[in-house]
């Protein structure tokens, strides 16, 4: 039984990162576009180092925000867990 809770398991965090892949290439599409309509083609070098310059900064800002608040979160849990553990010890 357990092999199979873990097939799963794989499985879920393989589809995640899937819909997680296509949802970054959606982005970097739309980016993409705007960067074009402001600073027109981006087939010189300036233009695709700035664009990978901002996309790597967005990345790193939100990567740094959702560790912030899966941290708060986890702590939150955690303290919720242990007033319903010694509860129930009492």
């Amino acid at each position: 039984m357990s092999l199979s809770v873990d097939v799963i398991d794989k499985l879920a965090a393989l589809i995640t990162a899937a819909f997680g892949l296509v949802a970054a290439l959606a982005w970097n599409s739309a980016i993409q576009a705007i960067f074009k309509e402001i600073f027109g083609s981006q087939s010189d070098i300036p233009a695709m180092l700035g664009y990978a310059a901002f996309v790597t900064i967005i990345a790193v800002v939100f990567t740094v925000w959702i560790g912030y608040v899966s941290g708060k979160t986890k702590e939150k849990v955690d303290k919720v867990k242990g007033k319903v553990f010694q509860n129930k010890k009492e």
